[in-house]
């Protein structure tokens, strides 16, 4: 019955007021992350195509979690892999919800690629990735809009826990 009454609470919370503007933020950053791979996954011809000298669109899909790691052909493991994906993105609500404005922001932040990503793991069983940074032979590993989003959510959440105190 606690945890019936948690969900509710949780699903109340969320629907608040003053969370619109972070769910708008949410849904904004799922929505570019959509936009800009379906234009890639629809009008991509070239592979690699140049943008300057260190920035290259190559699309990639990714079957494994970020930056490619855990990659496999393993049914299983992917399945795993998701529903774990899945199952954090549902802590990260329930946290978002009992936040401060800063903690709900970068919650938010999080969040929207999360989802952006894991819609692509249950549509396509991967995600495209196609933003190539390099230098001459050094290449960083391929990603999307989603995982800077993430990458700067994560960012924020462990700068914010070293560096601001309670």
């Amino acid at each position: 019955m606690n945890l019936i009454n948690s969900l509710k609470n949780t699903k109340d919370n969320i629907i608040k007021k003053e969370n619109i503007y972070y769910l708008t933020i949410i849904f904004i950053i799922f929505f570019l992350d959509r936009i800009s791979k379906f234009k890639i996954i629809n009008n991509f011809s070239e592979s690699p195509y140049y943008i300057n000298k260190y920035i290259n669109l190559d699309l990639i899909w990714n079957a494994g979690i970020g930056f490619g790691l855990l990659s496999t052909n393993s049914t299983l493991f992917y399945n795993l892999v998701t529903f774990l994906i899945g199952s954090v993105i549902i802590f990260l609500i329930y946290f978002f919800t009992f936040s401060k404005a800063i903690d709900k922001f970068v919650y938010s932040i999080i969040i929207g690629g999360a989802l952006g990503n894991f819609y692509d793991r249950l549509i396509y069983k991967a995600v495209p990735d196609f933003i190539d940074l390099h230098y001459n032979n050094f290449h960083w590993f391929v990603f999307n809009i989603a995982d800077i989003f993430i990458t700067i959510g994560i960012i924020a959440l462990l700068l914010n826990g070293l560096l601001i105190k309670d």
